[in-house]
């Protein structure tokens, strides 16, 4: 059973900040947009890179100057790296080294899942202080049930990384299972993962353990009440290319949208490498201005 207040003195014996501080600390420095780095094989042609680790790499390294200093944090979706094997990952070090000197808050977009040993050795592939992987935070499966998740979250509260785990995602085929009924309780399979997460992080705001919850769903749908998760961080994609709109970020999210991350990544990525970073700067004054 994971012991909260054991970690928390564990993380001050570390000396180490917690993520929700750190967190903190980039929204107000740099306000509240998230880079996904996602070198999709046709954003590769369009930015004339080769489709192999040594584009990736020159990728992400683009991606990571554009956004450093102007955006929150960075996001890498960890697959299309991982597609090109050992070389891939090594392109990857680079570019979450890279970013973490810069400045950046870290999500590695892994979206790892499972029980016991396994999930905290995935915990220490990316949340380790000093791994090749080291990221802030990492995207995390609940889908053998949240509590499968103890002990890389308490691996992450040792460490002062953050884990967002997935809730309301918008891809369709999702829908039945995050809305089925949790039997006994009333409550969507979302929902319950939202509440019992949100309980994770008690009451600090914000928290080190956060949520993923699209942009482009309704939160009513699957019976989230965003007031009663106040201060959870929220990873949000689906903004730009997927169609969510900056401008309903608070309706979206209402009190949560003080403590959300706002992901872009083809809206911004497909302008090409000469023109990033503008689109960074001009995408984080939007949200800024939408969140005043």
């Amino acid at each position: 059973m994971l012991d909260p207040l054991q970690h928390r003195h564990d993380v001050q014996q570390l000396g180490v900040t917690p993520f929700g501080d750190r967190l903190a600390a980039a929204f107000a420095e740099r306000g509240h947009l998230c880079v996904g780095i996602d070198p999709h094989p046709w954003l590769l042609e369009a930015w004339e890179l080769p489709d192999d680790a040594r584009g990736v790499r020159d990728f992400g390294l683009r991606a990571v100057e554009a956004a450093a200093g102007q955006a929150c944090a960075i996001k890498p979706q960890v697959a299309f790296f991982e597609r090109h094997g050992a070389t891939g990952y090594s392109a990857l070090e680079a570019v979450l080294a890279e970013a973490r000197d810069a400045g950046l808050i870290v999500i590695a977009d892994a979206k790892r899942g499972d029980v016991g040993s396994t999930v905290e050795a995935y915990g220490r592939a990316w949340l380790s202080i000093g791994s090749p992987l080291e990221a802030d935070a990492m995207t995390v499966s609940a889908y053998q049930g949240a509590g499968s998740l103890d002990a890389v979250r308490a691996l992450a509260t040792a460490q002062g990384k953050g884990l967002f785990v997935l809730a309301a995602t918008s891809n369709p085929e999702s829908f039945g299972l995050q809305q089925a009924i949790v039997p006994g309780t009333g409550e969507t399979v979302a929902a319950a993962i939202a509440h019992e997460v949100s309980g994770w992080n008690h009451a600090r705001i914000p928290g080190s353990f956060g949520l993923v919850l699209g942009a482009t769903v309704e939160l009513g749908a699957y019976g989230i009440d965003p007031h009663r998760l106040a201060g959870t961080p929220v990873l949000a994609p689906g903004f730009g290319h997927q169609g969510a709109q900056f401008s309903d970020i608070r309706r979206l999210f209402g009190p949560l949208a003080d403590t959300a991350l706002v992901s872009v990544s083809r809206s911004v990525l497909q302008v090409g490498p000469e023109r990033l970073a503008e689109a960074v700067r001009r995408h984080s004054a939007e949200v800024s201005e939408c969140l005043a």
